[in-house]
């Protein structure tokens, strides 16, 4: 349960910075690198994206500047959170041959410190998906839970959104719901703050804060209202799972083929994929060798390799592995969704390939 709304002013956002590091947390929070918003430790509120906001369409990603000095004025961002739970590379154990023979050891269990600032309603649902898959679930993956479990979230509801958002076809936004330690909701005059756990509490408490007014209440609705109507993209989401798995050798996935680069960029900016790969890398001579896990894609032809062969040797196999996983049969495997609306697989496909269409396509021909 979150506690009465605080409001704290727009320069005292330093405080909270502050307070966190001398809690030593590593702060990773959204700022501008190469023409684009990616997540990276900050120190100092002049490295988030003040006064900065973003275009996006199908294969369309452009920062711009904005008319004011907003911090989170922008939209999903090519980075996402997974990376800091599910690394793209991490060592998972080595073997080193001694005079004794082989020694085998695991990396270390201690988990970095981090709160996450700026977190969207999209990516809270992203992570809770990959809570069920790699720590709610049957096999538990250590490595991920230890930085799950010491990890601080502190989200932001939206007051905007991008032409490629469907968060709320998804139930997913634009609004936060749970799922983090503090909310933020930003008004032009500083941020409206609600806690969500006894630790976002404890922060809350150290803050330079008042009462939020019923003004700054409203000015907080306003804002997510503001991104729920700018939301226009629509995915119609009713029995898609049996509608994918009961067309599986339909035309429409070799039309999609005819136009999909098989390139992984939709895997790779996705904030709920998990596929990955383990590679044994030794030195020269033999005598070191480390297991290395990686992100991997099911866009990889080599990914589907078993000991009679590859079993999906085309694009059209590879993008409806794709598509019936995130939306199908992820749903039999987790009982949710892949999905959670972002937009960046839209974004960021370089021919601007766009999920909700190609499921409506298959819709409209099947009906």
């Amino acid at each position: 349960m979150t506690q009465p709304a605080r409001f704290l002013p727009r320069d005292e956002l330093q405080t909270l910075l502050d307070c966190l590091h001398e809690k030593e947390y590593d702060v990773i929070g959204p700022t501008v690198r190469q023409q684009a918003i990616v997540y990276r430790s900050v120190l100092n509120v002049d490295e988030l994206p003040v006064g900065w906001t973003d275009q996006q369409g199908p294969a369309v990603y452009q920062l711009e500047e904005s008319k004011n000095d907003h911090v989170f004025r922008f939209n999903s961002s090519p980075d996402s959170w997974k990376r800091f739970f599910f690394p793209a590379s991490s060592e998972i154990g080595t073997a080193t041959l001694t005079d004794q023979g082989w020694q085998f050891e695991t990396p270390p269990t201690q988990a970095p410190r981090l709160a996450l600032l700026g977190v969207r309603a999209c990516d809270l649902a992203a992570i809770a998906v990959q809570d069920r898959v790699f720590r709610d679930n049957k096999y538990v993956d250590a490595a991920y839970t230890r930085r799950r479990e010491s990890a601080l979230i502190i989200a932001v509801n939206c007051g905007n959104a991008a032409s490629t958002c469907f968060c709320t076809s998804m139930g997913d936004g634009p609004e936060c719901h749970g799922g983090f330690d503090l909310v933020m909701t930003e008004i032009e005059s500083g941020f409206v703050v609600e806690s969500g756990s006894p630790r976002g509490e404890e922060i809350l408490t150290q803050l330079p804060t008042e009462s939020a007014s019923s003004e700054q209440h409203n000015a907080a609705e306003s804002e997510i209202q503001n991104a729920r109507e700018a939301i226009t993209k629509q995915f119609d989401t009713s029995d898609v799972h049996d509608l994918l798995l009961a067309n599986l050798e339909h035309a429409n996935w070799s039309d999609v083929a005819n136009r999909c680069l098989s390139c992984a960029n939709c895997t790779m900016v996705c904030p709920t994929c998990f596929c990955s790969t383990v590679d044994e890398v030794s030195n020269l001579s033999n005598t070191e060798v480390t297991r290395v896990r990686q992100w991997d894609s099911c866009f990889n032809i080599e990914f589907s390799r078993t000991a009679g062969g590859i079993v999906r040797d085309d694009t059209r196999s590879r993008y409806r592995q794709w598509l019936t996983h995130k939306l199908a049969t992820w749903q039999d495997q987790f009982d949710t969704s892949g999905c959670v609306g972002c937009g960046r697989c839209i974004t960021w496909c370089p021919i601007g390939i766009d999920l909700t269409k190609e499921v409506a396509a298959l819709r409209e021909t099947t009906s």
